[in-house]
């Protein structure tokens, strides 16, 4: 797509996943040289191939990249979690920017920073995602090995570039590339029609979602919710769950449970294998980010995206 099909298209998407976050990233490679001008699909490929045989994914990490020409290519599905940023895939939507942004390599095009600018606008404005560096995140910003966010300063990539909009830190991103995103938007953000009631997580393999709370209504068009995934439900009735503030689109309740969203206090969080200090540390979350629980075990939360505990002293409820 180019940037206007692409922000048409987006505006009429479904999907039942909760999408709190949006990352930024460059290939590094393939880069600009790499590009033909008519070798989109070739590049994609590559990348799909080298993630899934090198890596052992189920697809391609991205959900969309761009390409030097302002064009704009689907990936991964957007019903699944990115395999871009360890620690931080859960309620993301990642964008991969062909090309390698550092000082000095890959000047980019001016096509090329309208798409960006206007795609991730147009994703901010479809799932409501504020225009901030706690929503809007660069990888440069976390530990490679831990997951970590510690903004740049040990063991991290310089994706998305240290030439990326001005440069990749978050001062950068907030000077540089953040007043585009806001300007693109003009304003305007989603006004849902309906009240968020609660979340819920998908309990079933997969789930379908149909066009009206009744076991024998149609199936919505779209894919259907799968395991794991966060839904925002709007409405309750006869045991359905409407998820779209705008459609009709219903899941049985049944086939999901109720979770809690919570905000972490702490600098940085640690995160554990199960719910106490005993147990081995897995990884860590950084003071703004956002989860949700479901279960709790004394002074500990299980967070919902995987078998991983955190500590009840370090979260605010939402």
């Amino acid at each position: 797509m180019d940037i206007s099909e692409f922000e048409s298209w987006v505006t009429g998407l479904n999907v039942a996943r909760t999408i709190l976050y949006i990352q930024q990233h460059h290939t590094w490679n393939p880069s600009y040289v790499s590009f033909k001008g008519n070798n989109h699909f070739e590049l994609q490929q590559g990348m799909k191939s080298y993630h899934v045989t090198n890596n052992g994914w189920m697809d391609i990490g991205q959900h969309f990249t761009t390409f030097p020409d302002g064009s704009i290519m689907t990936g991964r599905s957007l019903e699944q979690n990115p395999a871009c940023i360890l620690g931080f895939n859960a309620h993301a939507i990642c964008i991969e920017n062909l090309g390698n942004f550092d000082q000095g390599k890959d000047g980019m095009t001016v096509a090329h920073k309208d798409a960006i600018v206007r795609m991730t606008a147009a994703i901010s404005k479809k799932f409501s995602i504020p225009v901030n560096a706690d929503k809007i995140v660069y990888h440069h910003w976390f530990n490679l090995s831990t997951g970590e966010r510690n903004n740049g300063t040990k063991n991290n990539k310089t994706c998305p570039g240290t030439g990326f909009f001005g440069g990749n830190s978050v001062t950068a991103c907030q000077q540089h590339f953040l007043p585009l995103v806001s300007a693109a938007l003009s304003g305007q953000q989603n006004n849902p029609s309906s009240i968020l009631l609660l979340y819920a997580v998908v309990v079933a393999n997969s789930l379908n979602i149909r066009v009206a709370p009744d076991a024998n209504s149609k199936l919505a068009t779209g894919p259907s919710a799968i395991l794991g995934s966060i839904l925002r439900v709007y409405e309750i009735k006869n045991g359905w769950y409407r998820i779209s503030s705008t459609q009709q689109r219903w899941v049985k309740a049944s086939f999901t449970k109720i979770v809690e969203m919570f905000r972490v206090n702490a600098t940085t969080l640690n995160v554990r294998s199960g719910p106490g200090v005993s147990y081995p540390k897995v990884g860590s979350l950084g003071k703004g980010q956002e989860i949700f629980v479901s279960e709790e075990s004394g002074n500990w939360y299980r967070v919902q995206t995987g078998n991983t505990w955190v500590s009840k002293d370090f979260l605010t409820k939402l």
